[in-house]
């Protein structure tokens, strides 16, 4: 009950959008305009529902380490 209502809290929402909003920058500034945009969408959803916020962020910070692990391994191959 106390997750839920810290979930719902009107800071933890306005938290976690500012959170995607910069991973949206993020994105925008390393010519990703797709993952941009579907995260200006997530950022909408995300201040009805905090949840999808954190989750998005979750998976964006896999996702980008997963692609620098891979651009490392290339350029330590050559």
């Amino acid at each position: 009950m106390v997750f839920k209502r810290l979930l719902g809290s009107k800071v933890t929402r306005s938290l976690t959008v500012a959170s995607v909003l910069l991973e949206m920058k993020r994105a925008l500034n390393r010519g990703n305009n797709v993952r941009a945009l579907l995260l200006l969408g997530v950022a909408v959803l995300a201040w009805q529902w905090a949840v999808i916020g954190l989750v998005a962020q979750g998976l964006a910070s896999v996702i980008r380490r997963g692609s620098s692990s891979d651009s490392g391994s290339k350029s330590r191959a050559s």
